[in-house]
């Protein structure tokens, strides 16, 4: 299956394990419920979804900052919808945000399952471009912590993936070696083109089966990952 014995699996926490558009639909739902009770949670997040990744792009190629990022994802989405709403309230709600997203724990289908079973024949980890407070907790929340021997993420690596520098610094840390290695996540350019294009091997997680420029191994379901380690 693979051309070396992969000792090391990598994953990707937002949109691969971590179910993010379902928690960030809980989580806006409890602040619109606080604060602004007329807006249909299921339609901004429908809207806010597309716009929060492109966003995300953007913070990946330093096109945007921490906190551009988390004002605009908002700010675009409300602009979209033509709902009036103040730059103040905008940066309260992105605090909002930020504090109750990593309350929910709600995993992708079959990620319990499949860590459990990778975690008897390799040495788990993740590498994440989300903000190191928030995502911690949102391991921890989640039930997941005791299953990863590391977590790198890109403000202790200094560069986001796709950069090379934050695969090292996680192989670096990991004490892993490149053949050793397959990394696992939603995003074909982040995660699988940023992974392959270093030297590792790259499993794709393609949930809506999504067609990508880029042949590589791919699954729509976790489990799926069986076959494959």
């Amino acid at each position: 299956m693979f051309a070396h014995k992969i000792k090391h699996v990598f994953f990707d926490l937002d949109h691969t394990l971590w179910d993010f558009d379902k928690n960030s639909e809980l989580a806006f739902g409890k602040i619109f419920k606080e604060k602004h009770s007329t807006i249909d949670v299921s339609l901004f997040v429908e809207i806010y979804a597309p716009i929060n990744q492109a966003c995300w792009k953007l913070y990946q190629i330093d096109k945007l900052s921490h906190e551009e990022l988390r004002y605009r994802r908002l700010k675009d989405s409300f602009d979209a919808m033509n709902y009036d709403i103040s730059d103040e309230d905008i940066h309260q709600m992105s605090i909002d945000y930020i504090t109750y997203l990593p309350e929910n724990n709600l995993l992708f289908e079959g990620a319990q399952e499949v860590l459990e079973y990778l975690n008897s024949k390799y040495t788990l980890h993740i590498i994440t471009n989300g903000f190191a407070e928030v995502q911690y907790k949102k391991i921890a929340n989640s039930g997941i912590s005791d299953y990863f021997s590391t977590v790198t993420n890109s403000e202790m690596a200094g560069v986001k993936k796709p950069h090379p520098q934050i695969y090292q610094h996680a192989l670096n840390v990991a004490n892993a070696s490149k053949e050793s290695s397959v990394m696992i996540g939603d995003c074909i350019d982040a995660d699988v083109r940023g992974a392959v294009e270093f030297g590792i091997e790259a499993i794709h997680f393609n949930p809506e089966k999504k067609v990508v420029p880029l042949t590589t191994h791919s699954i729509s379901k976790l489990v799926e990952l069986k076959k494959y380690l």
